[in-house]
């Protein structure tokens, strides 16, 4: 799917949540703070990011950001990296450089 064919379903699915709200591109626009060209052209598969939340938000549709686009998480491989690694065994004591054991403080 192309991205102009991608945006057009973005704009034809934003309509019919419209109409099924049964509100007008005007009514929409108003509630929204933007203008009607820009509901339209949302609706022509066109249009700003920051017009799309707004719209989202008025026709109470933001919740369905979660299912569009999850948070991503954290793969097991990834976790254990960032964890770092856990000790086995203990080191030993430590000898000065006279090749003696370091004294006891």
């Amino acid at each position: 799917m192309t991205d102009k064919a991608i945006g057009a379903e973005i704009g034809a699915r934003l309509k019919a949540l419209r109409l099924r709200r049964n509100r007008t591109q005007q009514q929409v626009a108003n509630a929204s703070a933007l203008s009607l060209n820009a509901i339209k052209a949302l609706e022509a598969g066109k249009g700003k990011l920051s017009s799309l939340i707004a719209v989202l938000r008025e026709l109470e549709a933001l919740e369905g950001m979660e299912e569009f686009l999850p948070a991503p998480e954290i793969s097991p491989l990834q976790l254990a990296k960032q964890q770092g690694r856990t000790r086995k065994r203990a080191s030993g004591g430590r000898k000065d450089k006279e090749g003696g054991e370091t004294p006891e403080w």
